[in-house]
């Protein structure tokens, strides 16, 4: 992206222009790339993507101690202390210590190290910045693996490129709200990984999805678990919203579980930047086969699963206690092996779940019995329809289920909730398609403030004391319905199975429309004789008529 400036007056025979090349996240992205796709050493798509992210946390990271470090000075002058003084430098500077979660580096993990650093020493010194962090803090150690620089050993033309590049990405330009890690982890999931698919675990959740499940949920406060957890954008989004809301993220612990491991290392990377508390187990492992969190229930569950997932099943999972009680999820994907799953993690009273699903789980024909318990046991509470071209890599049609411990009623933060035993809340929201996401490799939408707004007022709305669940409907929209008609639908939970739709046509005045399209053809067809009128004269004038 570029702006001309123009210096000088109109009448000067000297007009000055200049290019000034305005700094766009995503173009920065793209030099990196462009280095990375053209450098030896570099190695596959994940290794790229890792070395990106690696420097990308050290950018971070130094940032925030530089920030940490300024704040500080201003602090001490405050105070009627001078910073500059050798022993109060000595005393509060030279080994700092941040009371806001900012981590205390080293000289050589600093940022202006690195960047300072000779080109031909730059790969040991980034090594070395990630040693002296691994030796000095134990939150962050895990985050990345050591020695990646020397071992990978690109040219010092290459690393050097590299680190210039992302010296430019700063929380100062972007916006240290946005969970700019996460932003870097999808744009090279996009650009790189062309075949890369949802069952590989290589998945983004947008942000805009993130911000819908959690105004619906609303996990203010107590525990929040994610059981496929991926980048930790989901935990990272989520806490976004408490602190517009509530102000304050420490009334918020995360837990949660990811099967890759370098993706593993990103969600420890990100959150420990963001000053989260969190709990991620102690190494990647399959929540299926090792849940590392057997035992504990949580107050809210937000999660992104891979869809339709494939090799899932162990013989050892055959009479797990997560099922147990609704029978054994089908072996050809996962989808009602996380709905279990999740379920058996949220806390009996009051845990309420938000998560996304491939559309066909509403409605196969493998599950009809387990979706007829979960119906029964009143543990589905929503179920809404999103938009298609909601997500970067793929244009899948997905479903955002919400299950609640608590369907009776109550205080729930500071609404009054009525009863709402054996009542189901239906959305279609596949036609809030008007926000495309223009410079898009691919079609894409996204869901605008106003849009996720009103979709949670709707799920509030009726879920509120007054509210008559028997006749809460907007046609094309919304509606809610008893379980016996759900029954009567052989327990589909399809929402255009419910939700009344229009028959647009009957509303029509055929005679009225055709004499519409009569009257547009007539002028259309006279401005067409016109035009080759004045095409036969144009061609007579040169003396080669056509007639």
């Amino acid at each position: 992206m570029y702006t001309i400036i123009l210096e000088g007056g109109w009448d000067s025979d000297m007009v000055k222009a200049k290019v000034q090349e305005t700094l766009n996240l995503d173009a920065i992205l793209f030099k990196c790339r462009d280095i990375l796709r053209k450098a030896r050493n570099s190695g596959s798509f994940f290794e790229k993507r890792d070395i990106m992210l690696t420097l990308v946390f050290l950018r971070f990271i130094g940032e925030k101690f530089e920030d940490g470090v300024v704040n500080l000075r201003n602090s001490l002058e405050k105070e009627g202390l001078n910073p500059d003084d050798p022993d109060i430098r000595a005393a509060f500077l030279d080994d700092p210590t941040f009371v806001d979660g900012t981590y205390n580096l080293l000289k050589e993990a600093r940022w202006q190290t690195i960047i300072n650093t000779p080109a031909p020493k730059l790969n040991v010194a980034l090594d070395d910045a990630l040693r002296s962090i691994a030796e000095t803090s134990n939150q962050l150690k895990g985050c990345f693996v050591e020695g990646s620089f020397t071992s990978r050993n690109l040219a010092p033309t290459d690393i050097k490129q590299l680190v210039d590049e992302v010296n430019k990405i700063s929380h100062k330009t972007f916006g240290e709200e946005k969970d700019l890690i996460g932003h870097v982890y999808e744009y090279f999931l996009r650009e790189f990984a062309v075949n890369a698919t949802k069952e590989e675990g290589e998945f983004y959740t947008p942000h805009d999805v993130v911000q819908l499940i959690a105004s619906m949920i609303e996990p203010f406060d107590g525990t929040l678990y994610d059981p496929c957890c991926g980048s930790g954008g989901m935990f990272i989004q989520s806490t976004e919203l408490v602190k517009a809301k509530r102000g304050d993220i420490s009334r918020i612990n995360v837990y949660g579980q990811e099967k890759e491991p370098a993706t593993y290392r990103l969600a420890k990377m990100n959150l420990a930047l963001r000053g989260i508390s969190h709990n991620l187990g102690g190494q990647a492992d399959s929540t299926f086969t090792n849940d590392l969190h057997r035992g504990l229930y949580f107050n809210y569950i937000m999660a992104n699963p891979p869809f339709n997932l494939k090799g899932w099943y162990d013989d050892n999972l055959r009479n797990d206690p997560r099922w147990i009680d609704y029978g054994l999820p089908p072996q050809s994907n996962a989808n009602y092996a996380w709905i279990l799953h999740i379920l058996s993690h949220l806390k009996p009273l009051n845990g309420v779940a938000g998560f996304l699903l491939a559309n066909g789980a509403l409605n196969d024909d493998e599950t009809v019995s387990i979706r007829q318990k979960l119906i029964e046991n009143d543990k589905v509470e929503a179920i809404i329809v999103l938009p298609r071209e909601l997500f970067i890599t793929t244009d899948i049609s997905v479903t955002l289920w919400i299950l609640n411990q608590n369907k009776k009623g109550g205080k729930y933060h500071d609404r009054m909730l009525r009863n709402r035993t054996h009542e189901y809340l239906f959305m279609d929201l596949r036609s809030w398609t008007e926000n495309p996401v223009k410079n898009a490799n691919k079609k894409k939408v996204l869901l605008d403030a106003e849009q996720i707004r009103k979709a949670a007022d709707i799920y509030h709305t009726w879920q509120k004391e007054g509210t008559d669940g028997l006749h809460y409907e907007v046609p094309e929209l919304y509606r809610s319905v008893g379980i016996k008609e759900i029954e009567d639908n052989n327990w589909a939970l399809t929402p255009s199975k419910y939700i009344q739709f229009i028959d647009h046509d009957l509303d029509i005045d055929y005679p009225k429309e055709m004499a519409r399209i009569q009257q547009e053809m007539k002028e259309l067809m006279q401005r067409e004789k016109k035009s080759q009128s004045m095409l036969e004269e144009a061609f007579r004038g040169i003396g080669y008529g056509i007639d």
